[in-house]
């Protein structure tokens, strides 16, 4: 084989090559036409490779920033909802001391008690730290608002128990009329009989009127009987703790049972003249620790 080179100076060189070393030449060309080949490869392969990876890190960037957005809208939502709910509580908060205030007022309680203008007396360590979030001290104005309703709504409860306790011992207290209409027609003590005509003792007092006019309940009570009594006809009992109790005769009808829970002013019968009777009227007892006494000291009072 030979191979012809020329020369800088234009002269031709001859080379013979004997058939061995020609076939290492062409085993080592193709070689270097693969390595190239491969090296041109790995780099565009290499390139395509990158480019994806690429691709794949912008997407879970895009992905990452949703979730914050998300996150952050969700965020400003959830402060917005937690505002709103802190303006509602303020607002209970504040119509709660204006009653608490008004009702202490009202039923002349001690201020001092009950004194729903003044912050809620609270206390307690303090832990030294970093400055709190605003979130955390939204979180902090709401615990604290809380904990200011819960103590009124405990006031509130006592008062109004306080004021129940009141109002059902001033209901429970004897005092007043049996009827809305009418007139005293007999006093308590001594008195002509008007069946016999011979002196004898009246254990209450009447009240006459017209027939079928309603008798009510001089103070809140229990009705301990309710229907016919020798001599009273029928007759309604009422007892209302403290060892006092009251008892209405001679309706001609009853409008309570036994057992019933009867409020002060409530009807409990229609005026008649069952039993031992002249004309339709009530016949008022007021009986304490057991013993009649005079109820026209109980009727004078309101």
């Amino acid at each position: 084989m030979k191979i012809f080179l020329l020369t800088s100076s234009g002269r031709s060189r001859t080379i013979r090559l004997t058939r061995k070393v020609a076939v290492l030449l062409g085993v080592a060309g193709i070689g270097v036409v693969v390595l190239a080949g491969s090296v041109l490869f790995g780099v565009l392969g290499q390139g395509a490779m990158g480019k994806a990876m690429v691709a794949d890190w912008r997407g879970r960037l895009l992905d990452q920033q949703a979730q914050v957005d998300a996150m952050r809208d969700r965020s400003r939502a959830e402060a917005q909802a937690v505002g709103r709910q802190l303006a509602q509580m303020q607002a209970r908060l504040v119509r709660m001391e204006a009653l608490g205030a008004r009702v202490t007022e009202v039923a002349d309680l001690d201020e001092g008690e009950f004194a729903f203008s003044e912050p809620v007396p609270q206390g307690g360590p303090s832990a030294m730290g970093e400055a709190a979030l605003p979130w955390t001290e939204l979180r902090g104005e709401l615990d604290e608002l809380a904990r200011d309703l819960r103590a009124r709504e405990s006031q509130l409860e006592v008062l109004e128990s306080l004021l129940r306790n009141r109002d059902y011992r001033k209901d429970a207290a004897v005092a007043g009329r049996p009827v809305k209409w009418g007139w005293m027609s007999s006093p308590y003590g001594h008195r002509v009989d008007p069946f016999s005509g011979k002196r004898s003792w009246h254990a209450g007092v009447d009240f006459a009127g017209k027939a079928g006019s309603e008798v009510i309940a001089v103070a809140s009570g229990v009705v301990t009987h309710a229907g016919a009594r020798y001599g009273y006809g029928e007759m309604v009992e009422i007892t209302h703790g403290d060892g006092y109790v009251t008892r209405y005769g001679h309706h001609a009808e009853v409008a309570v049972a036994l057992g019933d829970i009867v409020k002060k002013g409530q009807v409990i019968g229609l005026m008649g003249s069952s039993g031992r009777a002249t004309g339709p009227h009530v016949h008022f007892e007021v009986l304490k620790h057991g013993r009649q006494v005079d109820p026209a000291r109980y009727v004078a009072r309101r």
